[in-house]
C-alpha cells in the first residue's frame, strides 16, 4: 500500500510539473479542422489557376516570371488568408473550450512562450514569401511556407505536446522536396496543411483528447 502510495505522489508531482512547463491544452480537433479548411483552399485555388490565362503550370519557367496577373494574385491570397483565419479562429475557440473543461488557464507563462516562439519563425517565413512574391519567385512560395511552418512547430513543440515536433520535420521535410517540383507547389501544399493535419489532429485526439474527457 505504501509503494503504491508513492507512486501515485510521484505520478502527480510529474503531472503537476508537465502541466506547469507545458502547454497541454491544444485540441487535437483543431488539426482536423485546419486541415480541411487547406484542402477547401487548395482546391478553390486549383480551380481559379485553370480557369484563369496565368501561365501558372508545372514549367519552372513559367512560374518564376510573375506573369501571374495581379487579380489572381489577390484571389489567392485571399483564400490564403480565409484559410489563415478560419484555422486559427477553431484552433482558439477549441483550445479555450478544452482548457476550461479541464480547469486549466488558457493564457499564462507557458502558453505566452509557445505563441512567442511558434510566431516568430512563422512571421520570418510570411515576409521571406513576400520577397519571393515580389521578385516572381512564385514557384518558391509554397515550398517556403511549408518549410518555415515546419521550423515554427519545431521551434513551439518543446512548450507543448512533444508529438507537435513530428508534424514539423513532416512539414520540413516536404517543403524541402517540393523545392525540386517547381510548379507542383500546390499539391505539396495542400498534403503539408492538409493532409498531414488531420492525420495529426486525428492522433492528437485519440491519443490526449478522449482521455482527458473521460
Amino acid at each position: 500500500m505504501e509503494n503504491e502510495k508513492y507512486l501515485q505522489d510521484l505520478s502527480e508531482i510529474k503531472n503537476m510539473m508537465n502541466r506547469s512547463s507545458r502547454f497541454i491544452s491544444l485540441s487535437g480537433l483543431a488539426g482536423v479542422f485546419a486541415g480541411c479548411y487547406a484542402i477547401i483552399g487548395a482546391i478553390i485555388a486549383k480551380m481559379l489557376l485553370s480557369d484563369s490565362t496565368s501561365v501558372y503550370n508545372e514549367n519552372y519557367d513559367l512560374v518564376t516570371t510573375g506573369n501571374i496577373n495581379s487579380e489572381l494574385t489577390t484571389q489567392l491570397f485571399a483564400i490564403a488568408v480565409a484559410v489563415l483565419i478560419l484555422a486559427i479562429g477553431t484552433a482558439i475557440f477549441l483550445t479555450t473550450r478544452k482548457a476550461r473543461r479541464n480547469d486549466q488557464k488558457i493564457w499564462d507563462s507557458t502558453s505566452k512562450r509557445l505563441v512567442v516562439n511558434f510566431f516568430a519563425p512563422l512571421v520570418a517565413g510570411g515576409l521571406f514569401c513576400l520577397v519571393l512574391l515580389q521578385y516572381g519567385l512564385i514557384g518558391l512560395i509554397a515550398p517556403c511556407m511549408l518549410i518555415f511552418y515546419g521550423l515554427a512547430l519545431i521551434h513551439a513543440s518543446k512548450y507543448t505536446f512533444a508529438d507537435l515536433r513530428g508534424l514539423g520535420y513532416a512539414n520540413l521535410i516536404l517543403g524541402l522536396i517540393a523545392t525540386q517540383f517547381i510548379g507542383y507547389g500546390l499539391y505539396f501544399w495542400a498534403i503539408g496543411f492538409g493532409l498531414f493535419h488531420i492525420i495529426y489532429g486525428i492522433w492528437m485526439h485519440n491519443k490526449y483528447d478522449r482521455k482527458s474527457a473521460e
